[in-house]
Order: structure tokens, then sequence, then C-alpha cells
């Protein structure tokens, strides 16, 4: 598995590509951070915590579509994390109510529509790799 950060609206999202079934596992907790809009980690993911109670209740299956995955966090640790594939935090985004609802929806339909593209191409996954390591601020070098 492979992580690459993603950029959604200067927020950080922190994903990995897992190689063996071809799809990206997003951070949950970093997808709910934007759309209740929290200014911390810890507010986003007592949020989370609420509603995977909840959903539970319900009877859902989002929650159970949910892996973990160590992913650093914030003091560069490596921690469990909840993850989810697009399909399932696409499912998941509907459950919260949020202006930012549609934009997140939108964004990772594009992240699919790039990785298909870059299956195709892989020089795109090179050029996608820079640009993103620029976004983060990190030098050319």
């Amino acid at each position: 598995m492979s992580i690459q950060p993603a950029i959604f609206e200067e927020h950080q999202i922190r994903r990995v590509y897992d190689e063996a079934t071809e799809t990206w596992l997003f951070s949950v907790i970093d997808i709910i951070q934007v759309l209740t809009q929290q200014l911390d980690y810890q507010g986003a993911r007592k949020y989370w915590k609420v509603l995977k109670s909840r959903l539970n209740k319900e009877g859902s299956q989002l929650v159970s579509n949910c892996y973990q995955l160590k992913m650093a966090a914030d003091d560069g640790k490596q921690r469990l994390t909840d993850v989810a594939t697009a399909e399932t935090l696409l499912r998941l985004v509907q459950s919260v109510p949020s202006p930012k609802a549609e934009p997140i929806k939108l964004w990772l339909a594009k992240v699919g529509y790039e990785r298909m593209q870059e299956m195709a191409d892989p020089a795109l996954s090179l050029n996608h790799a820079r640009e993103t390591w620029q976004k983060l601020g990190r030098k050319n070098e």
C-alpha cells in the first residue's frame, strides 16, 4: 500500500492506495473534519464516534465497510484510523448535513477519474505526484 495525501480546498486528506484491490482508501475522520468544518482533529473524531454509533444502531452497513489502518497523525506517530473507499464515503457523506457535501462528492468522483487516467498513462501519475508534492509546500528537489 502506498500513502499519498490528497488536497481538498487546502485540507490535507490522508489516503492510501491498495494495489491488490486497485482502490483508494481515505481517512474517514479527515473527510468528516471537512464536512463538519471542525477546526481540530479531536472535534471531527468525536463527531465520527457519535455518527458511527448512530449508524450502527440503525443497522447501517456503512460502518462495517470501514477498515482501520495505521496512518501518520499530526504528531508524526502512526495511529490506527478508520478508512473507507470512495464508494463508502459517498454514502457516508449523505449522513452528514453539510454545505460541503456536494463539493466532497465531486472531489471524490474526480479522484476516481484521475486514477483511471493514471492507469492508462503512468506518466500522468508522476506528474500528479509532483503537483501534490508542491501543493504540500515541499521543494522540487
